[in-house]
This record gives structure tokens, C-alpha cells and sequence, in this order.
């Protein structure tokens, strides 16, 4: 195996027996960018004089004795996430030259638990697309057929960690853009409760929808990742105070008995690839074989989710984008008066996806149009809260597809926004209640596009969403196939 091939349980372990120093890890991962980045594009920025020189501080840690949990592990994070000294430009023209004076609470952690950072990743512009097509700045390819879409917005995280273009990376997921693409690019991905890790200094699409989250080579990876990242953080007031617990405790527990949900509303929808489905249901069997339980759940308002997400989005984000106007940072166009300023800098700053939301919150938070419109989406919002507290006092984890199907072409539905839109359809009621979900790999459709396996859960108990991944994936070897290039 090669250096940039390892998981980080692996390389941890490298690295605490001498057998390995973090340089050679980092420069291993620095050259495969190098060699590959180029076809695959999940690169925005590769800082790899830092990462060098926060290798070497690691390996000095590592001699001491002294190192954290993810001490010399060569990570890359989504371009929305602050870094001081480091731009961060949300794939966006408007923030294409920003350098943050300040790094998000969640960099900060990283930093303390001994990460090396080798860059930031591409995505969705300010998070708001499905297929990373709509960066500003190039698109970024499915490394398992560079004809196909990786998902969306965090396309380049995921696509980076499949092509081993650093150990693990970080996301954010509004509406699934952790899950979605962590199934189309074959890797492990987790949307961590609302308020369970920080998000002071991510960027905002829809400040009560984000949550940042790992994707990664395995479970083991998204377990230690997730137990370096979580935790209260006062500079964000929607972090919950609640104690963060030893996720990699979790893996070892067997899933005997555990009750699996399963919501007609998810496996009936019209739409469903055949292929996916199949996945999916023989996923369910084989948990089931290991001594998991199924029942039948309802989620009767699941049909309304992407209505209502598509109200409650766009109103918060037009809300956010508004500080975008030329005048305090980012992006100046010059304009004969204020007003011309700030139209000619966002027409110039925003790509037409943003301009298409933005418009469509600041109409349904418009004069006459509130109630009729956001009022409704707040209280549809509600009832899928309401929905999933019923289905989980009669199961322990709700397992369902992550999307309809498995990646598509690129260019092959950035004409048609709702179809788009419409592939979100199993991820975004987590988002609207707020509970954690994740995806990991469950099989393959006939051409070799991966398949993603979501499991849901009640607030707070990502550890049994693990404990039943990992348990999945030691049963199977999905997640050892890698794209070849």
C-alpha cells in the first residue's frame, strides 16, 4: 500500500510506531494531487509550503510523545470554511481574493489534535448546487468516471478522499452536500446533529439547515474525525452544551437486536432507480442476517421536504448573501451610485444558481408573501420533526437510499433546476429536523457507479449510527474498491 493510500487509522498507527514520518505522508499526498488534481479538479488552493512545515511540527510532537489523535494526518477542508491566512472563496467570484483573519472554530480543533491542512476543496458555489458544477471556478469530476458528476456542494471533498487526494476532509451538508456526494464518489459521510460541532467561521448558506461534518476512507476515519471536531463551542450560539463521548467506543458493540426503520414513504417513491433500490435492500438483508430487526415506519410528510426546503433555504441565504454588497470585503464592482454598485458587484460576483435563490427567499420573505409562503415551510418544517420523533420510538436508526440514483453525466440536468433539486429529496428532511445522518458505501449499479447506504438517527446519537456502519462494513468490502486513474 501506498502512503497516500492509507486510511488515517492506518497512518496514525504508522506514525506512533516511527515507521512512517508525517513529511513522507504529506509529500505522498502532495504529489498524488500534483499527478491527479489536474483531471479531477477537487482542488481550489493547495497549501502545501503550510502543510510542509505543519508536517515537520508533527513529526517533532510525535518524537515528544506528546501527539493528539489526528497528529501528521494530512487534511484538506471545503473551500467555505475559514482559514486565516488562507482564501477562502466558497467557489464564488465575490469572495474569489478573500483571505480570512480568523480560522473557524473547527480549524482550530483540527490544528490542536495535530492535522496538517493541504488545501481547500472545491464545491457547489456558497454551497448551493448538488453536482459541484456550479463553482465559479471549474468543475469538479467523479473520480470513478470523470464523465460524472460527484455530487454536491461538497463535490470536492468527496472526490478528493476517493482519489486519495488527502486521508479525510471536511464538509458541510444544508440539504445532504456531505451524504450525497460520500455516496456517488463510494466513501463515508456524516451530517453530525445540528449543533453537535461548531460553525462559527463556516461560511452561511442557511444559518439553521448548515452543519459541518467528515468524509472519509472508512468508519473508523469518520469516528475520529467527528471526536476532534464536536463539542460546545461558545462563539456559536446554536452549539449544544452536551458532552462529546469516545466515538471510536461505539465500533466494537455488535448490532444484535438493534431495530432498523424502514420509511414506506422512502422505498415507494417514484423515481427510485431500480439498481439503487436493489443496493439498498439487499444492504437491509444483509444487517438483518447479522441479527438486526426491521420494521415499518411512516414519514407522511416526507412528499412536502423539498417544498419546504426550498423556501426555508433560499429565505435564510438571501438573508446571508445580503452582506455580499462591494463595500465591506470581497468583490467591488464600480457603479455610477450605491445602488448601481451593489448590482453591478453581485450580478458580476454571484453565478446564476445563487442569483436563483436569492431571489426566491427574498420573495417568499417578501411584503403579502411571508405567511403565505415561509410561515407555511416553518410549520411543514414541524411536521417532519414531528415525523421522525414518531418513527424513532419504534426504531433505532432509520436506513434508506441517500439519493434516487447513482451519479449522472455532467451537464446532464443543470438545464432542468428542479430535477436537481429533486435529488435531495432522502437527505433534506434530516436537515429540516436536525438530527444526524450518514451515508457509506452498499454496493455498485452494472457500469460501476457507487452506491450509498443512508442511516439516519435520533439527535445526538451519531455513536449508534456508527456502531451500525461499521458493523456493515466489516461485513462487506465496499468501501476497499477505488476508482482507477
Amino acid at each position: 500500500m501506498q502512503l497516500h493510500e492509507l486510511t488515517v487509522g492506518q497512518a496514525t498507527k504508522l506514525l506512533r510506531r516511527r515507521e512512517v514520518c508525517a513529511r513522507e505522508i504529506t509529500m505522498a499526498v502532495l504529489e498524488r494531487i500534483e499527478a491527479l488534481d489536474e483531471r479531477i479538479g477537487a482542488y481550489l488552493a493547495v497549501t502545501a509550503d503550510l502543510a510542509l512545515a505543519q508536517a515537520d511540527a508533527a513529526d517533532k510532537i510525535i518524537a515528544s510523545g506528546q501527539s493528539g489523535s489526528l497528529t501528521g494526518i494530512p487534511m484538506a477542508l471545503k473551500d467555505l470554511i475559514c482559514t486565516a491566512g488562507v482564501a477562502t472563496t466558497c467557489g464564488s467570484r465575490i469572495l474569489e481574493h478573500f483571505v480570512p483573519p480568523y480560522d473557524a472554530t473547527v480549524v482550530s480543533r483540527l490544528a490542536d489534535a495535530g492535522v496538517v491542512l493541504v488545501g481547500k476543496l472545491n464545491m457547489d458555489e456558497f454551497a448551493m448546487g448538488s453536482t459541484c458544477e456550479h463553482s465559479a471556478f471549474r468543475p469538479t469530476r467523479n473520480p470513478w468516471n470523470p464523465d460524472l458528476i460527484p455530487g454536491g456542494s461538497s463535490g470536492g471533498s468527496a472526490a478528493a478522499v476517493s482519489a486519495d487526494l488527502c486521508l479525510a476532509a471536511l464538509g458541510s451538508d444544508t440539504g445532504g452536500s456531505i451524504r450525497q456526494p460520500a455516496a456517488h464518489c463510494g466513501v463515508v459521510g456524516l451530517k453530525p446533529t445540528y449543533g453537535r460541532v461548531s460553525r462559527y467561521g463556516l461560511v452561511a448558506f442557511a444559518s439553521s439547515l448548515d452543519q459541518i461534518g467528515p468524509l472519509t476512507k472508512d468508519v473508523t476515519d469518520c469516528a475520529l474525525v467527528l471526536g476532534a471536531i464536536a463539542g460546545h463551542d461558545p462563539a456559536d450560539s446554536t452549539s449544544v452544551p452536551r458532552e462529546v463521548p469516545d466515538y471510536t467506543s461505539f465500533l466494537q458493540k455488535g448490532i444484535q437486536g438493534m431495530r432498523l426503520g424502514l420509511p414506506r414513504e422512502y422505498y415507494g417513491l417514484e423515481g427510485l432507480d431500480g439498481e439503487v433500490a436493489a443496493a439498498v435492500r439487499a444492504a437491509v438483508a444483509r444487517l438483518e442476517e447479522m441479527g438486526a430487526v426491521t420494521v415499518d415506519v411512516s414519514l407522511p410528510h416526507t412528499e412536502y421536504g423539498v417544498a419546504a426546503y426550498y423556501i426555508i433555504a433560499p429565505a435564510e441565504a438571501s438573508s446571508n448573501l445580503a452582506r455580499y454588497d462591494g463595500v465591506k470585503y470581497g468583490r467591488r464592482n464600480a457603479g455610477a451610485s450605491l445602488a448601481e454598485m451593489y448590482r453591478q458587484t453581485r450580478s458580476a460576483g454571484f453565478g446564476a444558481e445563487v442569483q436563483r435563490r436569492i431571489l426566491i427567499g427574498t420573495y417568499c420573505l417578501s411584503a403579502g408573501y411571508y405567511d403565505a409562503y415561509y410561515r407555511k415551510a416553518s410549520q411543514v418544517r414541524t411536521l417532519i420533526s414531528r415525523d421522525f420523533a414518531e418513527a424513532f420510538a419504534r426504531c433505532d436508526v432509520i436506513v434508506a437510499p441517500v439519493a434516487p440514483t447513482a451519479a449522472f453525466a455532467i451537464g446532464e440536468k443543470v438545464d432542468d433546476p428542479l430535477q436537481m433539486y429533486l435529488s435531495d429529496i432522502f437527505t433534506l428532511p434530516a436537515n429540516l429536523a436536525g438530527i444526524p445522518g450518514m451515508s457509506l458505501p452498499c454496493g455498485f449499479t452494472a457500469d460501476g457507479r457507487p452506491i450509498g447506504l443512508q442511516l439516519l438517527g435520533r439527535p445526538f446519537d451519531e455513536g449508534t449510527l456508527l456502531r451500525l456502519a461499521y458493523n456493515f462494513e466489516q461485513a462487506t468490502d465496499f468501501h476497499l474498491r477505488k476508482p482507477v486513474l
